[in-house]
């Protein structure tokens, strides 16, 4: 995995680009956000997440897919169970992954973030490859884009708190964290 800051693209990972992001208001690349994701909930490999962040969400197949059929919503990254890595959204560009949200007295997160979804849910262990992958793209993210200090590196939870709770309690930050550091 090679993350070319000109484009925003990684490549040696799959694109399966989003049409839901537009442009950052000034360019600036300074937080990552880290979330959990499963379509439906606590199902994983359905290939429903890919569908939902290019609007392909078929509502009929779920219940839970009627609820969310009219929002329009997209991360940079998604990391599967098995650690298989998919961007739907250069990094250059403003994914939609955020919603209100506030970091460090600064509203809008999407203006400044990198979002990152995790195949998973807030109770249940992210797998090993799923950590390796991460490990690996954030590295990356942090030689591209130095702005994003250990300390801008956060959860959904701790932008948005209150209303979201992702990546949730079986996020292992201290492993991240410590990987970060060698």
């Amino acid at each position: 995995m090679q993350l070319d800051p000109l484009s925003g693209w990684c490549q040696g990972i799959s694109h399966c680009p989003s049409p839901n992001f537009n442009l950052r208001p000034e360019g600036e690349v300074s937080l990552l956000v880290i979330h959990n994701i499963s379509l439906p909930p606590g199902q994983f490999g359905t290939g429903k997440v890919q569908a939902f962040f290019q609007n392909r969400l078929d509502p009929s197949e779920h219940p839970f897919f009627e609820e969310i059929r009219d929002l329009r919503v997209s991360a940079h990254f998604l990391i599967e169970r098995d650690g298989a890595v998919t961007q739907f959204v250069s990094c250059n560009g403003r994914a939609w992954h955020a919603g209100v949200s506030r970091f460090d007295g600064r509203e809008g997160c999407n203006d400044f973030s990198v979002g990152i979804e995790l195949e998973g849910t807030d109770d249940l262990a992210f797998t090993e490859p799923q950590y390796a992958a991460l490990i690996a793209l954030v590295k990356q993210m942090r030689m591209a884009y130095p702005a994003i200090t250990p300390e801008r590196i956060c959860g959904h939870s701790d932008i948005a708190p209150g209303r979201k709770t992702d990546p949730g309690p079986a996020f292992d930050w201290a492993r991240l964290r410590a990987a970060l550091v060698t």
